[in-house]
C-alpha cells in the first residue's frame, strides 16, 4: 500500500503504478461523490504522468547506454 499522502514526484514507479491500480479498482467499484472522484481522476492523471517520465527517462537512459557500447565496439 502507497503512503497517498506522498508528493507524486517523490514516489518511484512500482509505487506511482501501484497506487493508480489502486484508484482504478476504487474508480471502477463502488459509487464515489463527485469530489471525491475528482480528486481520484487528478492523482491518476498525475501518476500517469509522472509514470510516463520515468518511462522516458529510463528509455534515454538505455538509449544512452547502448550508444556508449557501440562507441566501444568502435574504438576495438
Amino acid at each position: 500500500m502507497v503512503e497517498k499522502d506522498k508528493a507524486v514526484d517523490q514516489l518511484s514507479y512500482e509505487e506511482a503504478l501501484g497506487e493508480l491500480e489502486e484508484i482504478l479498482e476504487t474508480l471502477e467499484g463502488e459509487a464515489r461523490g463527485l469530489d471525491e472522484t475528482m480528486s481520484l481522476f487528478e492523482r491518476g492523471r498525475a501518476l500517469v504522468k509522472h509514470c510516463q517520465t520515468l518511462l522516458e527517462h529510463a528509455d534515454l537512459k538505455v538509449r544512452q547506454l547502448d550508444q556508449d557500447d557501440e562507441i566501444q565496439d568502435l574504438e576495438e
